[in-house]
């Protein structure tokens, strides 16, 4: 292990002629983007690097621009982002001669949040009577740390009525509060300003559930039919119907109580401290006691927003993209029950609509791996999923909606919904919380695996949608308490809760969330180191290639640059390059999962779209080399005698940061370039009203299935310089932000 390796390679780059800063540039590059990475015995720790990088003897002599630049900032906020390793004398002098350069750190390394770390106590410890910005810093952190532990105690206080509840018994505190407070606001389209909104409050739900799995007993996550019933009878049968038993108004109200400290907690941390430490749009400033925040880019925030509207309008897009499926296929609609059609043709198209995005956007293959080593029809396992949300909404929600109105009381409503469900022959279960055993959950999906091949569906294709779909609670409590750090899924994310031989799903969550954002992100967010997700990446660039090809590009995918000279050794394998009409697109693509915060998306711009950039900034003149000495490339790109226009792209499949530029090259969602190639930006606009409540006509009509004049991108047809003024000008989503 070579302990010096950033300053043999600061010294190498010196001799070639760089100047400092370019060369300690190079160094913190490397550090950043995890070099050296080592194999078997030799293999680097992220600890190793760290120790190599900070010793070395070239930081001890860089004037205050070089640390000013984004790379040593960056370096440094790794530093101060981790608490077991030391280098104070690093703090003092960055401080020293660059304090804003520590400032900028100290805030994007999340300390503000961990202020009993030693990185912040090397901060906190200097003198700072020669340095207002740092002095500044730590009277801000000090007001961050005071409102911090006002909301967390006051989250432990709450939590004290309910610590001898089991998860259960909070499951159906939830479930009250979700059909008091948050089904009817969904299904009226209303808000009520005292109570949190939906996605606020299943965070916290969340987080509750969290901390009740790691201090519960482990008996509290094996369920028989006795415990639940026990349950029951003592926390949602006397709300429900008369009962011996008085209902337990405290427990519901501590529970209402925790939700709104937790909310209160949750906000502050997110939009307080996680703002403070990723969002470089605003500012805050201290005013006495207080900090405020004040807006220091005004276009980044509106383009954060605009993002957020990308996202909703891609929904609907691959909903109609999923309607168009479903009507071109006669035997999957064959297999809609005539039951409750117009729902389950719903859940249908969105099913194929994420599906097809899946696919296209994200290289899924039609099976899936579960954690369980079982492998599932990944359709299948959408379908399952939307006709589940399509049998909730149809036998839970409109029922309930309609008692809502009759009774004026949610927990009335309630009481008729569940006796409407006993009442019925087979006794069907309309509790605000539902649980089987596995072979009743497999029996009742099994009709939804069928296939020319099983007609009746299979039994260990249904066994292996309940893999996907399954969170071992026992197994999470277990991780919980040992504080171990694997990624943990949300509840959406796998929505039936195993508890022992039973498992528990809540009609109301799967009645109203997003599906397929959910199934994304168990896919590439817990699965994002599955042994397929190299193959899924592959896939990703061949059908974009494909595409191309579609539209006339002669395509190379995975172009390895031979490397003739030192100046292309370290360009890389470029995933794909498109030519036509005197045109050569270089694309750099990056496939993740959906960011929830400005956390995760501030982590995203500063990790992979960063290095994207840097690859391009390599890739590029490499590319522009080897078209003219690689032949063979030439031919496969169909270039003549005249040298082309050549033009890089970072396409991801996130949407945040999009239309920015790394290291000068644009960023663009893969999901934009899509529909460019696609031309059916239309259906990013609702064309038939299905958003905006109007009725639905015809899929199959003739407006829809063919894009009219004012709606193309391309009214002169289609060119590759046109196909670069889209991108550029972002003019997919035209008339739809």
């Amino acid at each position: 292990m070579n302990e010096h390796y950033y300053e043999t390679l600061f010294s190498a780059a010196r001799e070639k002629g760089l100047t400092i800063s370019a060369a300690a540039d190079e160094a913190a590059i490397a550090f950043l983007d995890g070099k050296p990475a080592g194999q078997g015995r030799h293999k680097w720790s992220g600890g190793d690097r760290q120790a190599a990088f900070w010793n070395s003897e070239f930081l001890n002599d860089l004037p205050a621009d070089v640390w000013r630049q984004e790379p040593l900032g960056l370096s440094l906020t790794r530093y101060l982002g981790q608490d077991r390793l030391a280098f104070p004398e690093i703090v003092a002098q960055v401080a020293k001669i660059a304090p804003d350069v520590l400032v900028w750190a100290a805030r994007h390394s999340g300390l503000v949040m961990r202020q009993d770390s030693p990185r912040w106590l090397e901060i906190s410890g200097l003198d700072t009577s020669q340095h207002e910005a740092i002095a500044e810093l730590k009277r801000v952190f000090h007001i961050f740390r005071e409102a911090h532990q006002v909301r967390q105690e006051e989250v432990e206080r709450l939590r004290k009525p309910l610590s001898e509840l089991a998860p259960l018994d909070l499951l159906i505190y939830a479930s009250l509060f979700a059909f008091e407070h948050q089904i009817p606001d969904l299904v009226y389209g209303r808000s009520q300003p005292e109570m949190p909104d939906a996605r606020e409050a299943w965070d916290a739900i969340d987080d509750i559930l969290a901390w009740k799995l790691s201090n519960c007993d482990p008996s509290d996550v094996q369920l028989t039919e006795m415990s639940i019933a026990s349950s029951m009878r003592q926390h949602l049968i006397p709300f429900l119907f008369p009962s011996g038993e008085r209902p337990r108004h405290d427990c519901y109200q501590a529970f209402l109580e925790l939700l709104g400290a937790q909310v209160e907690l949750n906000a502050f941390e997110d939009r307080s401290a996680d703002a403070f430490s990723c969002d470089d749009s605003i500012r805050f400033e201290r005013n006495g006691d207080s900090v405020e925040i004040v807006e220091a880019d005004a276009d980044a925030r509106t383009a954060w927003r605009r993002d957020g509207k990308k996202f909703d309008l891609l929904h609907q897009y691959w909903l109609y993209r999923g309607m168009d499926a479903v009507m071109a296929d006669p035997d999957l609609l064959a297999r809609v029950s005539p039951a409750h059609l117009e729902a389950n043709l719903q859940a249908l198209a969105k099913a194929k609509g994420t599906w097809l995005r899946l696919q296209e956007v994200y290289g899924m293959a039609e099976q899936v791996r579960t954690d369980a080593g079982s492998s599932a029809a990944l359709f299948h396992v959408l379908m399952a999923t939307e006709l589940m949300t399509a049998f909730f909404i149809e036998d839970y929600l409109r029922p309930y909606q309609q008692y809502l109105s009759e009774t004026g009381n949610s927990f009335l409503a309630l009481g008729r919904l569940a006796f409407g469900g006993l009442l019925q022959p087979d006794m069907q279960n309309r509790f605000p919380l539902t649980w089987s055993d596995r072979a009743a959950k497999v029996d009742r999906i099994k009709p939804w695996t069928a296939t020319a091949e099983h007609p009746s569906g299979s039994a260990r294709s249904a066994e292996a949608i309940l893999d996907f779909m399954t969170c071992d609670w026992a197994a999470m409590a277990k991780q919980l308490r040992e504080s171990d750090a694997t990624l943990r899924p949300r509840w959406q994310e796998r929505p039936l809760f195993k508890m022992g031989r039973l498992s528990l799903q809540l009609p109301w969550m799967m009645a109203v969330q997003n599906n397929s954002a959910a199934v994304i992100n168990n896919l590439r967010r817990l699965g994002a180191r599955r042994n397929e997700a190299k193959e899924e990446t592959r896939r990703i660039e061949e059908r974009l290639g494909a595409l191309f090809r579609e539209r006339g590009f002669h395509v190379v995918v995975g172009y390895e640059i031979p490397a003739l000279g030192t100046e292309d050794a370290n360009a890389g394998e470029i995933d794909l390059i498109c030519a036509r009409d005197g045109h050569v697109f270089v694309l750099e693509l990056k496939s993740t999962y959906q960011r929830r915060s400005v956390k995760e998306a501030w982590a995203h711009r500063t990790s992979t779209l960063r290095k994207a950039g840097l690859q391009l900034s390599r890739k590029v003149p490499a590319v522009q080399r080897a078209l003219g000495r690689d032949m063979e490339l030439t031919a496969a790109l169909g270039l003549v005698d005249s040298p082309p226009t050549v033009t890089a792209w970072i396409v991801d499949t996130s949407i945040e940061w999009d239309h920015q530029l790394f290291r000068g090259f644009l960023k663009v969602s893969l999901e934009e370039v899509l529909i460019a190639l696609r031309d059916d930006r239309r259906l990013l606009n609702d064309p038939h009203g299905l958003f905006a409540g109007h009725a639905t006509p015809d899929p199959g009509a003739e407006e829809h299935a063919e894009p009219g004049t004012d709606n193309t991108l391309y009214p002169d047809g289609f060119s590759a310089g046109r196909f670069f003024e889209v991108i550029q000008t972002a003019a997919v989503w035209t008339g739809s932000l």
